[in-house]
């Protein structure tokens, strides 16, 4: 196996020369040049795995260099070396394209992951035929989407991604985390909104046994349990003040402190995060820290609407079709004849893909032939509901449904045949929808 070949630009020797030690123990060749201009020249010379800059060179700034590898050499990785302390410059260089950073003084454990990490990125044209793919469609704004992903999955910049709520910004961070160098590693979501504020630090960051009341022995944090993966922050903007400070410092010190603990431990944690909310907002009303949501907004990803791609709403309706009848046991799918493909793409989605999987799943269970028809759909077109609204609809209609289900039930005296026979239903359709209601 051919050695990987790292390049190094940095016109302090022992800078240089830690590096190249490091680098060598890893198993990796190295060359070092002292400004742009002979960096340039090696790069037009010799071919390079990884590239390693620092940001203040004697002819020049490591942006620029960023910038000249991301339009000459757009495969190669290019991580800089920034000044302690000065995140403006990391992140200036993470939106001009650069791969990660580092600071000064240089950690070597956290240079060594940087490097492994890049060292193991996927060949590109591999990203989207092998990888992973959790969002599909043929419209010209998920295409985009995917191509932007793939770009993302080849960095470690943190990503923001904006979108409705059921859109799939949970999927288009699973593609990120999947097409990228941490895809052996873990994938940890979290609904920052769904933690109470008092049990935050401990799920965050963990704690030590004996920390406080309860704490009976060590616990790892959702930190931990990423480290060398993704921790994907989902509704992000429902995070209180006091955390966002503790969070802000883990994203730039690569480093958390344990509930109880006197010392910080490094963590290598990839931060994507989310929300439906709009964050410049809570910014300007106070809710939000300024200073956190430019370190976690870095790039910006915006995941469209259904409504915003009605031509893949076929493709979406025959996989999820595909997948909800596997799982009821029907070895052939339903159909949807062309009235409920026209109402499907006519109706507002407030719930987007979510809300699709919802109707197709009712209109499953509870359609007796093969055809899927407009009727069957139980759209209410007229309605335009928010998500929320769209989400306690489905929980009452959920709730009248179990209701009916067990009345029938009651008077047939829990005979399924018979209630199915009264309820209209097969014996199939009542089975999946006792096993969904979790009715025993």
């Amino acid at each position: 196996m051919t050695s990987k070949h790292v390049l190094i630009i940095d016109d302090e020797p022992d800078i240089c020369e830690l590096i190249e030690i490091t680098l060598m123990r890893m198993g990796l060749k190295t060359q070092s040049a002292q400004n742009i201009t002979d960096a340039h020249i090696l790069l037009e010379t010799e071919a390079f795995d990884l590239c390693l800059t620092d940001m203040r060179l004697p002819d020049g700034d490591g942006i620029d260099l960023v910038a000249h590898v991301q339009e000459n050499y757009p495969d190669l990785p290019i991580a800089v070396i920034t000044a302690h302390g000065n995140m403006e410059s990391a992140v200036k260089a993470l939106k001009a394209g650069a791969f990660d950073f580092v600071s000064k003084p240089v950690d070597i454990q956290i240079l060594r992951n940087l490097v492994s990490a890049a060292t193991k990125l996927p060949e590109k044209k591999d990203t989207l035929s092998e990888k992973s793919t959790f969002i599909t469609g043929d419209s010209v704004v998920i295409k985009a989407l995917l191509n932007q992903i793939a770009k993302l999955a080849r960095n470690q910049a943190p990503v923001f991604i904006h979108g409705e709520s059921g859109s799939g910004k949970e999927r288009a961070a699973r593609m990120i985390h999947e097409q990228g160098a941490r895809a052996s590693a873990s994938f940890v979501p979290v609904n920052c909104g769904a933690i109470p504020a008092e049990l935050m630090e401990s799920e965050f960051f963990g704690h030590i046994k004996g920390s406080f009341t309860g704490a009976t022995t060590d616990k790892p944090g959702l930190f931990q349990a990423a480290n060398g993966g993704t921790l994907f922050l989902d509704e992000v903007a429902e995070l209180p003040l006091h955390m966002q400070v503790k969070l802000l410092r883990s994203i730039q010190e690569k480093a958390i402190r344990p509930v109880g603990a006197a010392q910080e431990i490094p963590v290598d944690v990839r931060i994507l995060s989310a929300s439906h909310q709009n964050l410049v907002e809570h910014v300007k009303n106070g809710q939000f820290r300024e200073d956190l949501y430019y370190r976690i907004n870095v790039i910006e990803l915006s995941v469209p609407g259904l409504r915003d791609r009605t031509e893949d709403i076929p493709l979406l309706v025959k996989e999820m079709l595909l997948n909800l009848s596997n799982k009821a046991g029907l070895s052939v799918p339903p159909q949807l004849d062309q009235s409920a493909i026209d109402a499907l793409i006519d109706y507002p989605f407030p719930g987007n893909v979510r809300e699709l999987e919802n109707i197709l799943e009712r209109a499953l269970a509870l359609v007796e032939k093969d055809i899927i028809r407009r009727e069957d759909l139980q759209l209410n077109k007229s309605t335009r509901q928010s998500p929320a609204d769209n989400d306690a609809d489905n929980m009452d209609l959920a709730g009248r449904e179990k209701t009916t289900i067990i009345q029938a039930l009651d008077k047939t005296r829990w005979n399924k045949t018979a209630a199915a026979k009264l309820l209209g239903l097969s014996l199939r359709q009542l089975r999946y929808r006792l096993e969904k209601l979790n009715i025993e």
